[in-house]
């Protein structure tokens, strides 16, 4: 299947590392426009350099901290006076932070929410009124497994993300008769940034590759996934090939995940 995104301009979250990344650069290689986010000018504009060297598409980075309502705004209204529409919204940026539950402060869980949910409110929000005018728009919003099964040590991650799965739904319903289509993507563990950091805070004492190796047997597939795997799923729900498919939450994570 040729999945072709031509005409179409995507909005991506934490696109300078990872999952985002990939996804910048299959989209690019489907033919859309790309506006990348992120807090880091000087990692964005590495990432807009490779993608741009790869593929032919209009590629615009964004520095903007999405956790930052003002932020948020500013940088909304940049990228539509650049590109004159979000057709594709991704919500993507986020850490994997977990404690205890009596552990947890107000801050952090403030800071988490605004990170992670209301990052995706506030873009929706912004980028629904012109997809429904234009009867045509895709927005991921990218979770983790534990959104379905959270574990015990798992939080605010898993509530923040389990909250973005709701409102997945929300938006697929009310998006439907417009033509505007909206699902989650559920992680679970995948060669990134974030992994890399994982291995030096928890298995420095192995190779990365060990590591990886160590992971992976936890994977009923028996490996970590690759960024790009991930990023050809995600093109493929933003595209027309996807036009029936709307208000899921897609586990993308080798089977590991309990729950369907």
């Amino acid at each position: 299947m040729d999945v072709r995104l031509d005409g179409r301009n995507a909005l991506i979250t934490g696109a300078s590392l990872g999952l985002g990344k990939a996804m910048a650069a299959r989209f690019a290689e489907a033919g859309a426009g790309i506006a990348m986010l992120a807090r880091r000018a000087e990692v964005l504009e590495e990432a807009r350099a490779e993608i741009a060297a790869a593929h032919d598409a209009e590629i615009r980075t964004y520095v903007c901290d999405v956790g930052d309502a003002d932020e948020v705004a500013r940088a909304f209204a940049r990228v539509s006076a650049d590109f004159g529409q979000v057709d594709i919204l991704v919500n993507n940026a986020g850490t994997s932070r977990t404690g205890r539950f009596l552990e947890i402060d107000d801050e952090t869980w403030q800071a988490d929410l605004d990170l992670k949910l209301f990052a995706a409110i506030r873009f929706a929000r912004l980028a629904l009124p012109d997809m429904i005018a234009r009867r045509w728009g895709r927005i991921l919003n990218v979770l983790n497994t534990a959104a379905k099964a959270p574990p015990g040590g798992s939080a605010p991650t898993s509530v923040s993300r389990a909250a973005g799965m709701a409102l997945t739904k929300v938006l697929a319903n009310e998006g439907a008769p417009h033509n505007v289509l909206v699902n989650a993507l559920c992680t679970g563990s995948f060669v990134s940034d974030q992994r890399h950091r994982l291995h030096r805070q928890t298995r420095p004492d192995l190779s990365f590759e060990d590591y990886l190796a160590e992971t992976g047997k936890s994977v009923p597939l028996g490996r970590v996934g690759e960024a790009d795997e991930f990023a050809n799923l995600a093109c493929f729900l933003a595209s027309d090939a996807a036009s029936y498919l709307t208000g899921t939450a897609i586990n993308i994570d080798g089977g590991r995940s309990p729950v369907v």
